[in-house]
């Protein structure tokens, strides 16, 4: 064996590994969900006179295409009118100050409790604005909405009671669904990727008794136990995931309603989508390196450590998806001599491990929550393709939360697009497409080169994950490069640097 495959087969090994774990954990995961079916919780009935004072944080930015909907379905809470408070918590620097103005005049002409607040800076972003919010707030209870969420009606009246009959409760979270699920391949997928999120991690988590996290928006929280927690931070690009481990460490007990819903928009460009998730990666990692030592430290029970380490962490393995997406080439030269055979009795059980147990962990998402269960099974395959195709994208976001560099805050562009007939291009706040693009593509060219070699080599058995990889780094490089073509960057809406 020659130095270049000493060296290389104990990283792939490595990464192959690590992937497994991951995978393993998804299975587990799912386990506990059927498992603990008979742990979830039924609505409590709270009569009116003991509801409490809540205040609702709408958190906005630049939202000039979805700000108005956004308080208009706020201040639509069935919810008695004395015991509701609603802030927007206004940062923008466009005209979407005009329309927050317009629509918070309107509404209190009907007698809504709704005001702005605007800082003189932007401090702490998202965080920083909570913060400041939080301390106005005269609510006993704090609601949370990003600009693109519809929430329905009876939103508080099914949440709060919770909160209500549960002194120890800390935080309730919703259950998300998706207003463009069905605009086009890429918010389909996200949607099976969010409904995987919710219903077997949330749930799983939820009803065993684990850690869980508040996703940003969709929840309500007790001001109690955010105080008791340390407030909002915004030392990392996940204030949510932060405050909610903090939370639970202080002893607060979360809940996850998988039966109440709030609508929103899923980004429409991949590269919108790129840069949430790059956000939410990064931020994972730098939670972790955070609170990780603390969680360790604690008097938790072995399985609740465990499982909040590997959901910590779980991003990492974009990482290793991408170390394997480069060495898996190599790899299959180097095994050559030992005979297609044995690779196949290795690598082809490892391999179909992994996929399955990620494809089933999404299709009992999908049967959980919907009729047409079926229909939907045909956006599995394309989600292990862009799960892979956006390795490179989160494979760097992990790197650069685990060395502490700091990267541009890029916002989630929302456009209120629900529909088939509405259009993205050509409005403001689009993300321009990035280095990473070109990796992508090159990528995919690179898959292309592989399998060509394979089939001439008659090694047949890696095609299927090769078509995967291939797949995944064209689609996701490719729309990338054509839809940043198209993307406007708002001239009111900078590149913001840093964590402040």
């Amino acid at each position: 064996m020659e130095l270049w495959q000493i060296v290389l087969l104990p990283i792939y090994c490595l990464a192959l590994s690590s992937l497994l774990v991951f995978s393993f954990h998804r299975f587990v995961m799912v386990h506990l969900y059927f498992k603990n079916r008979r742990a979830s919780f039924s609505e409590p009935l709270v009569p009116d006179s003991d509801l409490p004072c809540v205040t609702v944080l709408l958190p906005v930015y630049n939202e000039i295409y979805v700000v108005e909907r956004l308080i208009r379905s706020v201040s639509a809470f069935d919810y008695p009118s004395h015991l509701l408070e609603i802030q927007v918590l206004d940062d923008s620097t466009d005209e979407t100050s005009e329309v927050v103005d317009r629509c918070v005049a309107e509404q209190k002409s009907k007698g809504v409790d709704v005001k702005a607040i605007r800082r003189a800076n932007r401090v702490g972003y998202k965080a920083g604005a909570l913060e400041v919010g939080m301390s106005a707030a005269s609510g006993e209870l704090i609601a949370v909405f990003d600009a693109d969420f519809v929430p329905s009606p009876d939103f508080l009246l099914r949440t709060v009671p919770y909160l209500v009959v549960n002194p120890d409760v800390g935080m309730v979270q919703a259950r998300w669904t998706h207003l463009n699920r069905d605009y086009s391949l890429i918010t389909e997928i996200q949607s099976v990727f969010l409904d995987g999120h919710f219903v077997m991690e949330h749930g799983a988590r939820s009803r065993s008794d684990l850690f869980f996290n508040f996703n940003g928006t969709a929840g309500i929280w007790r001001k109690e136990s955010i105080e008791d927690a340390g407030g909002w931070q915004h030392d990392t690009l996940t204030e949510d995931l932060d405050l909610s481990y903090r939370a639970q460490l202080a002893g607060w007990r979360f809940i996850y309603l998988n039966d109440v819903t709030s609508s929103a928009e899923v980004p429409v460009t991949v590269n919108g989508w790129k840069a949430q998730q790059f956000r939410w990666a990064k931020g994972s990692v730098q939670t972790a390196k955070k609170l990780l030592p603390r969680l360790l430290k604690s008097d938790l029970r072995l399985g609740v450590k465990l499982e909040a380490i590997l959901h910590l962490c779980a991003n990492t393995s974009y990482l290793m998806m991408g170390i394997l997406a480069i060495l898996i080439f190599p790899t299959v030269i180097s095994r050559q001599e030992l005979g297609w055979y044995r690779m196949v009795l290795v690598d082809l059980p490892l391999f179909f491990s992994a996929t399955a147990v990620v494809s089933r962990f999404y299709i009992h998402s999908q049967k959980e929550i919907y009729s047409d269960w079926k229909n939907r099974l045909k956006y599995i395959p394309w989600c292990l393709a862009f799960g892979m195709g956006i390795s490179l994208n989160n494979g760097r976001a992990v790197v650069e939360g685990l060395i502490g560099h700091e990267s541009p805050f890029n916002r989630t562009p929302k456009f209120n697009v629900v529909s088939k007939q509405d259009r993205w291009f050509g409005k403001r706040y689009g993300i321009k497409k990035s280095f990473i693009s070109y990796l992508e593509l090159a990528a995919g060219l690179y898959f292309i080169g592989v399998m060509y070699f394979c089939i001439a080599a008659h090694i047949f058995f890696p095609l299927p994950f090769l078509l995967l990889f291939c797949s995944g780094f064209l689609f996701v490089g490719g729309m990338s490069f054509i839809q940043g073509l198209s993307d406007k960057v708002g001239p009111a809406s900078p590149p913001e640097r840093g964590l402040s």
